[in-house]
């Protein structure tokens, strides 16, 4: 039985934690089926919610731009563990990015969640951001930097979270809203398999 969850935001019901065996499908399943979903950050007894509105599916060892195609490290053991958890990188030494782990262990595909629509604890958000208080999604959460710091996720504090456990401070959650549609288009912001059609958008 799926496990419920109350997320604190107006006129949204209770929602279902995205169970384990969702995340141990192919990375480019699990980015189109998780567009919708929300993220569930908890944060000094406050829950920050966002809508995955936009991932990117990086392939593992068959993909040249994964941090997996070289093989595994200390750095990107994540990957290669369970499915369902949660992998945090510092990128251009400015930002995090958050992606989930995915395929069966020791498969090691994952997803780059790149961007969230706000729906619960915006004023937080905006605080951590240093910006002022709006529910703009682009100003908030319109980039894999931006929700990281939206949602106070670094590699320190989120990197191995099991976002399928009741008591993880991150969790994936699903309302039963589903996109309208989805579009597809190549990645963006790398230099290697750019081709490759695996950038994915909801739009509603």
């Amino acid at each position: 039985m799926a496990t419920r969850i109350q997320i604190a935001a107006q006129g949204l019901p209770g929602a279902s934690l995205v169970p384990r065996s969702f995340f141990e499908q192919d990375a480019k399943s699990v980015a189109r089926s998780i567009l919708g979903k929300l993220i569930v950050r908890m944060l000094d007894g406050e829950q920050l919610v966002g809508r995955i509105t936009e991932v990117e599916a990086y392939l593992g060892l068959d993909d040249p731009a994964a941090h997996a195609f070289a093989g595994r490290t200390p750095r990107n053991a994540v990957l290669f563990g369970p499915p369902g958890f949660a992998y945090v990188y510092f990128i251009y030494g400015i930002h995090y990015c958050l992606n989930f782990s995915c395929e069966p262990e020791g498969q090691a595909g994952c997803v780059l969640v790149r961007a969230l629509e706000p729906v619960a604890g915006v004023s937080t958000m905006a605080r951590l951001r240093g910006v002022r208080a709006s529910s703009n999604a682009k100003l908030l959460t319109g980039g894999p930097g931006k929700l990281c710091q939206a949602l106070a996720i670094t590699r320190a504090t989120v990197n191995g979270l099991d976002v399928t456990a009741p008591e993880s401070p991150l969790r994936v959650a699903d309302d039963g809203f589903v996109p309208q549609r989805i579009e597809t288009t190549a990645r963006i912001g790398i230099s290697k398999a750019q081709d490759r059609p695996l950038r994915f958008l909801a739009r509603w």
